[in-house]
């Protein structure tokens, strides 16, 4: 096998194995590398595998086809795991709420900040992870937030009451932050514009899966024990990603692209991302369109349960539905929209289809159009949802786009205002009571209409920027 290709002279590269290489080189190895010598080979299957402008993908002599294609599902699967870890704790969790407030004798809105304390867990965490793996590399402080999370996982199984769930579910939230932010800077690392925007949308293929299936598994674990099971399977899950992490998820920010200063260079670096008005429009617009999301997912069990009068196994399959929406079209946005139109166009367009379709949900809750039943509920929600697959993956790549110097701080930025502004918005969709869907609907629509707002205020889309985010 020849020996290993350096990335491009500026130091970026966007082929993960060039990274790989040069990490390598520069005596950076960590153990990783030696394990997966394939990963200097670029796999002509996945966006973003070449250098922009290219003719065509590089030469992989002496190394089968097979074994490059290999190598880059690998790289999508590991990171696909990773961004899927947060959802996967949050809706793995869904079917049980209703059965944990009876067996904690706790009222709904207590047992709902159990979600509010993992993604505010969530939400610093990544502030302290992301300019940590700025200076010391990905794998470290990733292996050491993942460890972190199995422990905190294994304990919320056996929290005795309400408020100590909630303590640990903090402290899950905290360690699990890891995979999230460092996943979203390794995506950085090796990507760019256009080509980073469909890599995000080939990983939501793969990190979308958990939203689907964790419901399901959810339910499926109630029907064989009680709510305290849900939490063991999550902590062997984190134990299986664990392990996948230390054997196949190289390095991909060598020593001489890490920053160099403490705690005062972070902030120092996350004055000046939030300083550029586009890039806090894209995370305020991202953070605003997520609170959406999660003004659904924290209210969707109460109102598809107890409202309704579903079955958690009904819930789960709706909730399946929906997620299947939000994935399939993510995938259109990465094979057919971007390349051909503006990030910024089509993540305008998803806006507005949030923004009506909480509308619309907003006037059925209320009963404008009657008794529409779950049914007409269910349409509006899964609307709403598929639109987020327009939205999601522009906003991360048009707000990282603008951060190729601190990609690790800026992901920190971008998840932590998702999760305090979910976190936020979370508790209010049961402030009347759990026998009307209304406050859900209101919050999804002052969120989206915020987002919305922020995204023509502060991002102005129609204005030209020299290398900027609009011109992708």
């Amino acid at each position: 096998m020849g020996k290993p290709e350096r990335g491009s002279d500026d130091g970026k590269s966007h082929i993960p194995g060039a990274v790989v290489a040069a990490a390598v080189a520069s005596g950076a190895g960590t153990g990783a590398e030696a394990q997966i010598p394939e990963a200097r080979v670029p796999e002509a299957g996945v966006p973003g595998t070449r250098t922009p402008g290219a003719a065509g993908p590089p030469a992989a002599p002496g190394l089968p086809v097979a074994a490059a294609r290999r190598v880059g599902l690998l790289f999508v699967l590991v990171l696909g795991g990773l961004t899927a870890l947060p959802p996967l704790s949050m809706d793995m969790y869904l079917p049980a709420l209703p059965a944990v407030t009876e067996s904690l004798s706790a009222p709904a809105s207590t047992v709902q900040l159990t979600l509010t304390a993992c993604l505010m867990g969530m939400a610093l965490g990544q502030l302290v992870v992301g300019p940590m793996s700025d200076k010391w590399g990905r794998r470290r402080p990733l292996l050491i937030g993942m460890v972190l999370y199995v422990v905190a996982t294994a304990i919320c199984a056996f929290a005795p009451t309400a408020e100590l769930l909630i303590g640990f579910r903090l402290l899950q939230g905290l360690a699990g932050a890891a995979g999230i932010v460092i996943a979203r800077a390794v995506v950085r690392d090796l990507y760019d514009g256009v080509e980073m925007a469909r890599f995000f949308s080939t990983l939501m293929l793969v990190s979308g899966v958990a939203p689907v299936i964790a419901p399901v598994i959810g339910g499926q674990v109630m029907r064989l024990t009680d709510w305290r099971g849900i939490f063991l399977v999550l902590a062997m899950v984190g134990v299986l990603l664990t392990l996948v992490v230390v054997k196949w998820l190289p390095e991909t920010l060598p020593p001489e692209r890490r920053h160099g200063g403490g705690v005062g260079q972070a902030l120092r670096t996350m004055r000046g991302l939030l300083a550029d008005r586009s890039f806090a429009g894209y995370m305020l617009t991202g953070g605003f369109a997520f609170a959406t999301l999660f003004a659904y997912i924290a209210a969707s069990p109460f109102v598809v349960q107890e409202i309704y009068g579903a079955s958690p196994q009904t819930f789960s399959l709706l909730f399946a539905v929906n997620s299947i929406g939000l994935i399939a079209v993510g995938q259109i946005n990465g094979k057919l929209l971007v390349g051909r139109i503006s990030l910024d166009k089509v993540l305008g367009i998803g806006l507005a289809v949030i923004a009506l379709a909480a509308l619309a949900l907003l006037l059925m809750t209320a009963g404008v159009f009657g008794d529409v039943g779950l049914i007409g509920v269910a349409g509006g929600l899964f609307v709403l949802m598929a639109a987020m697959g327009l939205a999601m993956p522009n906003t991360n790549a048009l707000a990282m786009t603008r951060a190729s110097h601190a990609a690790g701080s800026a992901s920190a930025l971008l998840g932590t205002s998702s999760f305090l502004i979910g976190a936020v918005a979370s508790p209010l969709v049961g402030i009347a009571g759990e026998d009307t869907a209304v406050p859900m609907a209101v919050v999804q629509l002052v969120c989206a209409v915020a987002a919305l707002g922020c995204f023509l205020g502060m991002c102005r889309p129609w204005r030209q920027r020299s290398g900027g985010a609009a011109a992708v």
